[in-house]
């Protein structure tokens, strides 16, 4: 019999890992409330940005010791109290109730998603709205009404109702239908799946947030194409995003498959960096990733890591002690997959770790790239105004930033753009 975890042992997980990022957080907020800027950043960036980034992070620290609170109390609540197969049994006796066939598991399914949707609505309404409308407008960056904030969340459930009783029904016909090869199956329509979304979201989902017009003719849409056509990126589209339409905070990214490659600035990151070359130099390391294949070393080892997750529910989708223990007396499918991902959470904690070293290593590597292409300056000056723009957390903890941080903090990046340069010029 395939040994499994209880939900006793699950729920000690649970805890231990809530004190645990506690502790990490208490450490990052003693870092923010340090009185002075670290000295890679004295004199580099000013004290009044230093004190507005520094309000900020604290804010949003406070803000975050409540909703991880609340978030953990919650996740107990349902766990302990056996809150999902009750949950689970309810929806089906609506099922029941609106005349359809409880056991349909597809039709159960989806009642069960459903009640579960609302219920992260209504639970998640009142920190979100707090977050954009307290927090972020007090500090300068929330630009959206309400009329947009509810207009942005109709337009989100209406896509979950769209896509998601297709995705679920052909998750469940696969695992009933799966036998010995189900992992190789649910692979397979995972990467399907992914590839479509990726493909979709850019062209269809995406623009029904946001306004995305092509970056008008001008010194920096020439730069960036000569800097593009130099490294042979297969660059079609240069867009800009209305990115001020509900923040200030700014960005940039590509998307895009094989000789179809899309670039798209926020407009916030050219109104911010108002030197050309800053803005170019951050475009160079972002095809500095593309360059040196870190975006395809990713998408790899999340394939890779996606074939071994469903290589393990397969193991125990059929151990009735595993629905057991949690409370069930029937096994179904997406409860399966429920269940599987608490009973695995202490490897998903490595495995997150792991890929955020990575992360980090990848940031040094196109920051270097674009260095070396000549913008080391600029991206120095581009960075830094970013950090300031968007008062980013000046002073981070090690421990913190190395657990949480997918991109290493600022005065790393600096000291290793610096480090770069004194070894050139050895």
């Amino acid at each position: 019999m395939v040994s499994v975890m209880s939900c006793t042992v699950t729920l000690g997980f649970m805890i231990l890992m809530y004190i645990f990022e506690t502790y990490l957080d208490i450490r990052q907020h003693g870092a923010l409330k340090l009185p002075s800027l670290p000295k890679q950043l004295d004199g580099v960036v000013s004290q009044e940005k230093f004190e507005k980034a520094k309000a900020y992070s604290l804010e949003k620290s406070h803000f975050h010791f409540v909703h991880e609170v609340v978030t953990i109390v919650m996740d107990i609540t349902i766990l302990y109290f056996g809150v999902l197969p009750w949950f689970w049994k309810e929806s089906g006796d609506f099922v029941s109730r609106m005349g359809l066939n409880s056991d349909n598991e597809i039709i159960h399914t989806l009642s069960f998603l459903s009640g579960f949707m609302v219920w992260s609505q209504i639970i998640d309404l009142p920190f979100s709205l707090y977050s954009t409308f307290v927090i972020e407008t007090r500090h300068g960056f929330n630009k959206q009404t309400i009329w947009l904030f509810f207009r942005d969340m109709f337009k989100g459930i209406c896509l979950s109702i769209l896509l998601g009783p297709p995705i679920v029904a052909t998750l469940i016909v696969i695992v009933q239908k799966g036998g010995p090869y189900l992992a190789i199956y649910l692979w397979v329509f995972m990467f399907i799946l992914s590839i479509v979304m990726m493909t979709l979201y850019p062209i269809l989902i995406a623009p029904l947030f946001n306004k995305f017009t092509p970056l008008p003719d001008g010194e920096l849409r020439e730069k960036i194409e000569k800097l593009a056509a130099s490294l042979k990126f297969p660059l079609k589209k240069l867009f800009v995003v209305d990115g001020s339409t509900r923040s200030s905070h700014s960005n940039a990214y590509m998307y895009g498959f094989f000789k179809n490659k899309r670039i798209v600035l926020y407009d916030t990151l050219i109104q911010q960096c108002k030197d050309v070359e800053e803005v170019v130099a951050v475009i160079g390391h972002e095809l500095g990733h593309w360059k040196l294949n870190h975006t395809v070393f990713s998408f790899i080892a999340v394939q890779i890591l996606t074939f071994l997750q469903f290589g393990g529910y397969t193991v125990v989708r059929n151990s009735k002690d595993l629905f057991q223990s949690f409370g069930f007396d029937t096994q179904p499918v997406l409860i399966g997959l429920i269940l599987f991902q608490h009973t695995v959470m202490p490897i998903q904690h490595f495995v997150s770790l792991g890929l955020n070293l990575v992360s980090r290593a990848f940031e040094f590597q196109a920051d270097a790239f674009a260095k070396k292409l000549g913008y080391g300056k600029s991206l120095r000056a581009g960075l830094i105004k970013l950090q300031e723009e968007n008062l980013s957390a000046m002073n981070t903890d090690p421990w913190y930033s190395a657990y949480h941080y997918s991109h290493p903090p600022l005065v790393e990046r600096l000291a290793a753009l610096e480090d770069l340069g004194s070894k050139k010029e050895d």
